[in-house]
């Protein structure tokens, strides 16, 4: 069978499109979004980078979080705001395959790091002597290195897999690319590729609920033995993860589900706002969940913004 994903110039993203009648609204509101929450962002890895006394597993894993939703948000928000500016509505298939390859890693990533750190507070909680031993700063850059490892590993393959299929659409109904729907575009059988990359996401996502469920139910069955003041101390913490755990999958499996839906029944519109809300979401509210719920970082925070515009202001 002819590769017909080679005789396609660009593909087309139906979402531009729909967004084309309020363009210039849409690219006002993209750019507030992305940098505040870029600002925000940087922020927190500084202070995180340059205070001696968050250089600790928690904070380690807080600054991979918010680092990722930085590579994340990069590979969305200045492509969009950029089609938005200037009409485009496509995309080459290579451009395709790279920002679907950027949106995949950045999600594993967020799946693995959230795991790691409901462990690490299973251990700091339920383990208080043994944890300086049990999660190090080098197991910390460890375990950081591992998930980024194997996800690369395995997006890069799955990516390149896909770019093998044959295409016989050029229409992607979003206003980015994944996987998923350039799968949808193909002619030819692609479902050892579908059921494989099915079963990989079920089981990341299984077994990552899995072991936070496992962890922070013990974590707070130890928490109602403890002192008051220790007990609400960790329980505020343990909160601000699973709010944060919590928004990322629902927003993941919200625009997963949408694959699901009867295409030919749901309205263009609809997808494009379980798209965007979803990654949207899924991009932006880390960064304002523990900015605002961590003491420190807020406290941080609130004091940078002050000597900004003490210096702002004149003499």
């Amino acid at each position: 069978m002819e590769n017909k994903s080679q005789i396609i110039p660009d593909l087309v993203l139906l979402g531009l499109i729909e967004m084309e009648g309020f363009k210039y609204l849409y690219f006002v509101i993209t750019l507030v979004i992305y940098v505040s929450i870029l600002v925000l962002c940087l922020m927190i890895v500084a202070i995180i980078w340059n205070e001696p006394s968050l250089h600790e597993p928690m904070y380690s894993f807080i600054c991979n979080l918010i680092v990722n939703g930085m590579f994340g948000s990069a590979a969305f928000y200045p492509k969009l705001m950029i089609d938005l500016l200037s009409g485009y509505t496509t995309i080459s298939l290579g451009g395709c395959l790279v920002q679907a390859f950027c949106l995949q890693t950045y999600a594993c990533v967020d799946i693995f790091t959230f795991t790691i750190i409901a462990y690490d507070r299973y251990l700091a909680v339920c383990f208080p002597l043994r944890y300086p031993t049990l999660m190090t700063n080098k197991k910390t850059l460890k375990y950081i290195a591992v998930a980024w490892g194997f996800v690369f590993i395995y997006q890069t393959v799955f990516v390149v897999w896909t770019s093998s299929l044959s295409l016989c659409g050029a229409t992607i109904n979003n206003v980015y690319c994944e996987t998923m729907s350039l799968m949808k575009l193909s002619c030819g059988n692609s479902s050892l590729i579908n059921i494989l990359g099915s079963f990989m996401t079920i089981l990341m996502v299984v077994s990552s609920l899995l072991v936070v469920v496992y962890c922070y139910i013990r974590t707070f069955v130890i928490c109602l033995k403890i002192s008051k003041e220790a007990c609400q101390k960790a329980i505020h913490t343990l909160v601000t993860h699973l709010l944060a755990f919590s928004t990322f999958m629902a927003a993941t499996l919200f625009v997963g589900f949408r694959y699901r839906l009867n295409i030919g029944g749901v309205s263009s519109n609809f997808h494009l706002v379980i798209a965007v809300t979803g990654l949207g979401v899924s991009t932006t509210l880390n960064p304002l969940i523990y900015g605002l719920r961590t003491e420190v970082l807020r406290k941080q925070i609130i004091k940078k913004i002050h000597m900004y515009l003490k210096l702002g202001k004149p003499d």
